[in-house]
Order: C-alpha cells, then structure tokens, then sequence
C-alpha cells in the first residue's frame, strides 16, 4: 500500500505531493515500483496535529482520487476518519476507506461503508492524534488492542458491512511509546489469528528512529524494512509504506523464505 500523502504537514513527506500534479507523479512512481494499493489521505494524523475542516480535505483529496481512476484501475484508498469524505471518495472511485480511528471519530462511518459497499481498514488508536501520545501506558497492551478492533469489526459488520471486505491495523505508533510498538510487532500473530487481515504501517515511524537513534525520517528505511520482514514472518498481509520498491522486495523474500518457494510475478 503506497502511501500518498496530499498534505502540507505530514510527518514524513508533508508538502512533497501536496498538488494534485505532483501526486500523479508519485503516484505513478509508486504504481511503477509495484504497489498494489495506493492509499490517498488528505489530512495528517502524525502525533500533535491539528484537524483539518471537512471542505479542505474534500479539496485536497478529490482531485487526485477523481485524477488517479481516469487513468488507472489501481486500487485506491482513502484515508480519512471523516464519514462525508468517505463518501464523497468512494463515489469518486476509491474503493477502500481506511479508517485510523476503528470507527471512533465519526458515527456514520460504518454506516457509510456499508452503504458504498467499499472494503474497511480499521486500525487502534486511543483519541486524535493532538492527544494520543499523552497516554500510553495499558494494562494489557495486546488484549486490549485486538478487543478493540474486535469490537470495531462487530460495529461495522452489525451496519451491513460484509466480513470479508474488513481488514485490521494494530495502530502502530498511535498512542502506544516504543516498546509498546515492539510488543504489538512481537505478537502480530495473535492478530493474524482472529482471522481478519492484518494491515502494518510502520514507515519510517519515530519508533524506528528511537530505536537507531535516528532524528531524520529519511534515515529510517532500512528500519522500515525490518519490521516488514517481520511482519511477513508473522502473517501480515498489507504493508502500508512510503517506499514502495524496496518495501516490496524486502516482503517477497521474507515470504519466500517462510513458505520455502518462489513468490509468483505480479506479471
């Protein structure tokens, strides 16, 4: 899943691509180098940022949603916690809502994925990125995690989504600190178990640089890499990333290594 950030403050490549022009070319960048899923967001959620109005992310995300399925099938996401957007998305082409807050920000979000019969990504996060890093400290990190998401997936089944269109993200570096991060990646498995895709975004997250003790995000590549390694190994299925060619390389011979074959060509 190639991230393709339409902001002017993300935390990693905020401004890079904010014109619609110069994310149709890294979007077409990404689709070269062997994404599968391109995932469009147009408000960022890295931690102390501010919310952006319902307009603005209408106006940075449509153009190039409406842009990128003119001239690609790829499939494409959208990331947004607000259920209008969502909507407006959808109707425009996307075919994916990934949801950063389990359905927790805006009540009509599940109602609205069920209704435009898109697939849901649901990850954990505990309140608005201006706030999630002040508490993280849990009780029982995993449990509490996977109940969660549980919990989001029964809400979005109960609105008429259909279980196979749902897939579940752990929240990685959203109001968890490092070694709680290092937990969740320990135990993927236990995710994997509850039978819903596991979705990891880990790119180039502070995480990686506490860890290396690197301040500069484009540093953190070959961090990124290990925890994609590892969450192959553990049955993670998407990998949300900012680095598509290497990221996928990185995951064709982790999985070649697990299952003991040759991965098939995407040709």
């Amino acid at each position: 899943m190639g991230i393709l950030n339409v902001t002017p403050d993300s935390f990693s490549d905020g401004g890079h691509f904010y014109s619609p022009e110069k994310a149709f070319v890294q979007a077409r960048q990404m689709i070269a180098d062997g994404a599968d899923l391109l995932d469009v967001g147009g408000e960022s959620t890295r931690p102390g940022a501010p919310v952006v109005s319902l307009q603005e992310e209408l106006d940075r995300v449509l153009p190039v949603i409406e842009g990128l399925r003119r001239e690609t099938d790829i499939p494409l996401s959208i990331d947004t916690t607000k259920a209008s957007v969502a909507a407006e998305a959808v109707a425009c082409g996307a075919n994916f809502i990934n949801d950063i807050s389990g359905l927790q920000f805006d009540p009509q979000m599940a109602k609205t994925a069920a209704t435009s019969g898109a697939g849901l990504f649901l990850m954990h996060t505990r309140g608005r990125p201006g706030i999630m890093q002040q508490d993280t400290d849990y009780h029982d990190l995993l449990n509490e995690v996977l109940d969660f998401l549980l919990h989001a997936a029964d809400t979005a089944i109960t609105a008429g989504v259909d279980r196979q269109s749902i897939a579940i993200d752990p929240g990685i570096g959203f109001g968890k600190d490092v070694i709680g991060n290092l937990r969740l990646l320990q135990r993927l498995g236990r995710l994997v178990e509850s039978g819903y895709p596991v979705l990891l975004g880990t790119s180039r997250k502070s995480f990686i640089g506490q860890i290396l003790q690197q301040e500069s995000t484009a540093e953190r590549l070959a961090g990124t890499l290990a925890t994609i390694a590892s969450g192959v190994e553990r049955g993670a299925i998407f990998f949300r990333v900012h680095d598509v060619r290497p990221a996928r390389e990185a995951a064709l011979i982790a999985w070649a290594v697990r299952e003991g074959e040759l991965p098939v060509s995407k040709d």
